[in-house]
């Protein structure tokens, strides 16, 4: 069972989100919360995979409770809500280690599979922030790439493939095919490529590797 966390200071969309995910066989949700300060109080209680956090919140705001999150041992995947996909947060949310942003309307298929996604460890964001990513990173200054180069540089030339790879959104089994290794093996190299970049996920490789131009 994949255990979840709603995290909303609107009653009703908690109970929106707890009627769209609890049908499926695969997912229980253990807790709610109102706002980032119970969001962390009720991670430590009830301990769950994956924490669905509004980003915009009174009080302790979701991605104020998402740093404090990360800090935490063994920190949940957080998936951040939002109302508009112009959000001025998404960009800050992923880079302090968001696994996904996702919209408010989103289809509730789309979202038990996005919960599903990123409780295995990958990423996942509405198709109009990943365009609005793109944009942003086209306009990226030149300090910046080139420290996202030579950051990049830390990394074998295999890994280095696997990474280019993943960050044009191909999953493990899709790089293996593509260049000729097994599936396990990808897993292995993208775990190496986390680790000498001090990365989270998959979602900060790529924009990392956006970042480089390459």
């Amino acid at each position: 069972m994949i255990r979840v966390l709603v995290v909303d200071d609107e009653a009703l969309v908690r109970v929106g989100l707890r009627m769209i995910l609890e049908p499926a066989a695969d997912i229980e949700v253990v807790g709610e919360a109102g706002d980032g300060g119970e969001a962390i109080t009720a991670v430590a209680k009830h301990r769950p995979d994956v924490v669905l956090m509004d980003v915009r919140m009174p009080g302790v705001d979701g991605l104020t409770a998402l740093r404090a999150l990360r800090r935490s041992p063994n920190p949940p995947r957080v998936i951040m809500l939002t109302t508009f996909d112009l959000d001025d947060y998404v960009h800050t949310a992923l880079r302090n280690g968001a696994a996904g942003f996702l919209l408010k309307d989103t289809s509730p298929r789309d979202l038990a599979n996005a919960v599903r996604i990123i409780a295995e460890g990958s990423a996942m964001l509405t198709p109009s922030i990943t365009k609005r990513l793109i944009d942003t990173f086209a306009e990226l200054e030149q300090p910046e790439a080139a420290a996202a180069r030579q950051r990049l540089a830390a990394l074998t030339e295999r890994e280095g493939a696997v990474v280019r790879a993943v960050a044009r959104g191909l999953s493990n089994a899709e790089v293996g095919a593509e260049l000729a290794m097994s599936e396990g093996t990808v897993k292995v190299h993208v775990s190496r490529a986390l680790a000498k970049l001090n990365l989270s996920n998959r979602v900060q490789l790529a924009l990392l590797v956006r970042d480089a131009g390459r």
